[in-house]
């Protein structure tokens, strides 16, 4: 098995709180020239592409020169270079900085604003917005929260210290509180802790619930009821896809303003911040794991359901 190597330090800067696409040559093929291959890599890309970025000079190799057009492929070789950013929506609402020292940035996110660039959402993310902000261009997201759902994420300031807050996320050490709001069903037992398998497929909007062994596991509690509505308080053991959305779902109650649960209604368009999915992250607790001290953080965001 071939060792792969860490890739070499970034020779473009970022645009926008933007990371430039970084690009490793694979080994096997028979492509002749670095731009024969990305031609193939970038093929969704529009006609043209690839040869503007290398007549304009824009591919850059590791040496921070841009690579000539007939380039010869050399496997295992990096590339940078920015892609086009797409015209967005701006998301009318700020993201507030909960906490911040030298190693974490704890950020209270808005409905609507996705945590990391993906898809159509770049520029207008909670990444690439605190990069700007706080001016900290090696901010990294510690883990996600869908772009509807508000409330606290993690982000880390040193590169070198990323993993050992995400192997928080991954080995359960951090205690994750959510609230909803949803209709209230007197006959509904609560609490109660719910485990189910769920599969979410690349290209489907909506998750799934099927058989097998469960990997989701949430609790459920209500914690008050009015008007026909209720106020759950949501405690995940597991991080899967849209979890709690899909739990509360199958339990016959599902979150105001979810536009794929219990049946796909269409996709919110990028400028309608009407009917925001009642979902927040209210509560994030964990150990430090580089300077040991014991965090509890707590978002200051109201869902406006319950509000009115």
């Amino acid at each position: 098995m071939r060792r792969r190597t860490p890739p070499p330090p970034a020779p473009l800067p970022q645009r926008d709180g933007v990371d430039p696409v970084r690009i490793r040559l694979p080994y096997g093929g028979a492509w002749a020239t670095v731009r024969e291959y990305l031609v193939q890599r970038l093929s969704g890309a529009a006609p043209g592409t690839v040869a503007g970025l290398f007549d304009a000079g824009l591919i850059i190799g590791a040496d921070g020169l841009a690579v000539a057009p007939d380039a010869p492929y050399e496997p295992g070789m990096f590339v940078w270079f920015h892609r086009e950013l797409p015209a967005e929506v701006t998301v009318p609402f700020p993201v507030e900085v909960v906490y911040r020292d030298a190693h974490i940035v704890v950020a209270d996110k808005p409905h609507f604003l996705a945590t990391t660039p993906r898809g159509t959402h770049v520029t207008e993310t909670a990444l690439a917005r605190l990069r700007r902000e706080l001016d900290i261009p090696t901010l990294t997201a510690a883990h996600r929260l869908d772009r509807l759902t508000a409330g606290l994420v993690l982000f880390t300031v040193r590169p070198e210290e990323r993993g050992a807050y995400q192997n928080l996320f991954r080995d359960r050490r951090v205690r994750k509180e959510y609230e909803a709001v949803a209709p209230y069903d007197p006959a509904l037992a609560l609490p109660r802790t719910v485990r189910s398998r769920i599969v979410k497929e690349r290209g489907v909007p909506a998750a799934r619930e099927v058989e097998g062994e469960p990997n989701a596991e949430t609790y459920v509690e209500l914690a008050e009821c009015r008007g026909g509505l209720g106020r759950y308080r949501l405690l995940p053991a597991t991080g899967q896809t849209h979890q709690l959305r899909v739990h509360l779902s199958a339990l016959g109650v599902p979150i105001l303003g979810d536009p794929l649960y219990p049946e796909v209604t269409g996709p919110v368009p990028a400028d309608d911040f009407g009917r925001p999915l009642q979902l927040l992250a209210r509560r994030l607790e964990f150990a430090d794991p580089v300077t040991g001290v014991e965090h509890t953080f707590a978002s200051g965001r109201v869902l406006h359901a319950w509000a009115s």
